[in-house]
């Protein structure tokens, strides 16, 4: 899929949740994923990281449960509706160049996720941190990282860099983690 005009992706409906700005962190770090990359955004929501890494020129696919919040990116690239948490990982037989999520954890699908990264992929991960629960939610621990948990996780990959802190605007605790998949 050619990349959109910006004029094009201004001209998208999108929900609320999707206009939000790319996390910092994603921006930041977006210079490690080449234009015309294969990119996919796990529990992508409203879209705003599909939507940033569309404009960069890449080929973008999002994987989430809610089909209304897909629809509206649909235009970008390929929208995948699935409950990644109670069905299977709907892309097991897929890989690409770049991984990216935010605002979201579920254990269980880790190692699902790394195997989604191509020889030398990206990992672009970040979530929040035990603390959370000292800033709002999500506060219920099946949720939130322990200390080093991101690490622990990609100990497989090559990581370039981490945080564990507390960030403002709005003031939470987050892990996040780039991280590279070893070349074949």
């Amino acid at each position: 899929m050619a990349p959109l005009a910006p004029s094009s992706l201004h001209a998208l409906p999108i929900s609320l949740h999707g206009a939000e700005a790319p996390s910092l962190w994603v921006q930041q770090w977006s210079h490690l994923v080449p234009a015309g990359a294969r990119v996919l955004d796990v529990a992508c929501g409203g879209g705003r990281h599909i939507r940033w890494f569309a404009h960069r020129g890449a080929q973008v696919t999002g994987v989430d449960v809610n089909a209304q919040a897909l629809d509206a990116l649909k235009p970008l690239g390929r929208m995948i509706v699935a409950d990644i948490e109670a069905g299977p990982w709907p892309l097991a037989a897929e890989s690409f160049d770049a991984v990216v999520v935010t605002n979201y954890l579920w254990r269980p699908l880790m190692p699902a996720i790394l195997q989604s990264l191509a020889p030398g992929g990206v990992l672009i991960y970040e979530t929040f941190g035990e603390d959370q629960g000292q800033y709002g939610k999500p506060s219920n621990p099946a949720f939130l990282l322990k200390r080093l948990e991101l690490i622990e996780l990609t100990r497989a990959l090559q990581v370039v860099a981490y945080e564990d802190r507390v960030v403002d605007q709005p003031t939470r605790h987050v892990q996040r983690v780039v991280a590279l998949q070893p070349a074949a």
